[in-house]
Order: C-alpha cells, then structure tokens, then sequence
C-alpha cells in the first residue's frame, strides 16, 4: 500500500491487518503532512519510506496494490504545481508501470475533484470531467495513463473516486480537522468563502470497506461518496453542538479552485459490489470530534 502512514491509508492498512492480510505499506512522509501524526500512523505496520517518483518499485509476490500515496489539497495552484505533477502523475506512472510489469491489480485513489463544479447532482461516474484546480487535473492525469497502462500492458487496475473523506486522523489541512482543532484548542477557524459551499461528505470507514471490495471484484471506476450533504456552516454548528462552544469564524475570500458542492451518484458500486455508506454524518463527526479533543488534552 501507498501511502500507508496517512490518514485513510493508515485506517485500510488496519482493517485489511484485522483481517487476517499481510500489508506492506510505502510512504515518503513529507512535510506536507504532520510528520508526528504520520509516525503515529504507522506505528503498528511494517511501512518503508520510499520515494515513489525516485525508487526502485517491485511488487512481485504480492496479491495487490492499494495506491493511496499523492499530493493532497485544491491549492495547487502556481509554484507548488510542479510537486503535483510529481508526487501524483510520475509517481502513479511507476506505480502503473511497475504493476503492469509484475502482473499485480491496482486500486488507485482517485477523487471528486476531477468533475470540478459539474453539470448535475448528483454526479455520475460518466459525467465529463473538468476539474477546477490542478490538483484535479493531476489526479485526472493519473486516470487517463492508468488507462493508457490497461490498455497497452494489460494493467489490471479499477478507479475511486473519493468523496470528501472525514474521520479521526484526517489530514490536518482538511476542513473538518481544522475545525475540530479550532474548537478543542479554543482558537480561530479561517473560512474560506462563505462557508455556503456543501459536499458529499464521507466516513473512513465506509472508504476502507468500499476499497477493499473495489480489490476484491471491482471493475472499471467508482464514486465512493457519503449519503449526507451538508454545507461548511452546517458542519460548523454540529461541532459546535458536540463541543458545547461557539466557535470563532475569521472569514476569507474563496479559495481558488474550490468547489461550490459536490454529491456523488453511488449506484454504481452499490449494484456492483453490494457497497452503501452506513455511518450517519451525526455518529462521524462525533468519532472525529471525541480523537481531536483527546489529541490535544
């Protein structure tokens, strides 16, 4: 697995450990994510720091590859674009190749991003993409030359597209994180826009069993998205409820390249695979709450 020490890496790694699997994770722990959260992580699995884009790559003798590790975040715009272009076209190009060389199926994380602002809601999997920040079009890169690899190499590989993950441990530039700290911690929450913009939000969990169904006998590409949709405003007034503060919002101008909603179209996998998302928004946010306030006690 790529990716294994970061957020819903190190959550697939535990389940398919819990499962009776032997899992070995890759991960370069960059400074982009919270190194010490990422040591955490990876504290019960056997994880090698490798450089995707730079190292060697073998996987023969294994049964599959979950390839989670990439460059996360919609601010992708200007100078740091070209850290995307690596850390997600080249490194998933190795990947693609080195699979399709070593005869071994990829799940590749892909994400909601690359539909940018679509047409409809919800969005299907056939809807034309047209991401809105090169982050998306990184990841929509990495789309078409895993399909490049299938069709030229025989790369057996299915796609996901996540839906705005949510849970313990996510990824501390993330919305929810930021602000489950802001309230545990009793300091600001910057809001980007004005906080109008909703998503199709989607417990951890539900993501780890629909990836490992995806390994197991999936096909072609996936949404894999929360059946509830709320906006940032929303989401703001159920922390403040589990937290029994009110929290202190600093608004800012929209980011660039974000997006007004997203809603994932799920029939798909669900008729495919047998997958649904079973965690309520209520009972997810109070799992991510409950590890933020003890994260910083």
């Amino acid at each position: 697995m790529t990716g294994a020490a970061g957020f819903i890496g190190s959550h697939l790694a535990e389940a398919l450990q819990a499962g009776g699997h032997d899992v070995v994770g890759l991960d370069c722990f960059t400074d982009f994510y919270d190194r010490a959260l990422k040591e955490e992580n990876a504290r019960d699995l056997e994880v090698l720091r490798l450089d995707l884009a730079d190292d060697p790559l073998d996987f023969s003798g294994f049964d599959g590859v979950f390839h989670l590790a990439g460059q996360g975040g919609a601010l992708s715009f200007g100078s740091v674009f070209p850290l995307y272009l690596r850390l997600n076209v080249l490194a998933s190009q190795r990947v693609f190749e080195a699979a399709a060389r070593d005869g071994v199926r990829v799940v590749f994380a892909s994400s909601s991003s690359v539909y940018g602002d679509a047409e409809g809601y919800p969005t299907a999997e056939e809807t034309v993409p047209a991401p809105a920040s090169p982050y998306g079009v990184s990841k929509l890169a990495c789309e078409h030359v895993a399909a490049a690899y299938a069709r030229s190499f025989g790369l057996d590989v299915l796609l996901l597209r996540y839906f705005s993950v949510y849970g313990p441990r996510q990824r501390p530039d993330m919305a929810f994180a930021r602000i489950a700290r802001a309230l545990a911690t009793g300091r600001p929450f910057e809001l980007y826009g004005d906080g109008g913009q909703s998503r199709s939000w989607t417990y951890v969990s539900d993501v780890v069993e629909a990836s490992i169904a995806a390994m197991e006998s999936g096909r072609g590409t996936y949404n894999v998205g929360g059946n509830d949709e709320v906006s940032l405003l929303e989401a703001i007034s159920l922390f403040e409820d589990l937290a029994q503060r009110q929290l202190e919002v600093r608004i800012r101008a929209e980011a660039d390249g974000d997006h007004r909603r997203t809603r994932a179209e799920t029939s798909r996998i669900r008729s495919d695979l047998g997958w649904e998302p079973r965690t309520p928004l209520a009972d997810g946010l109070q799992a991510q709450w409950d590890w933020t306030a003890a994260s910083v006690s």
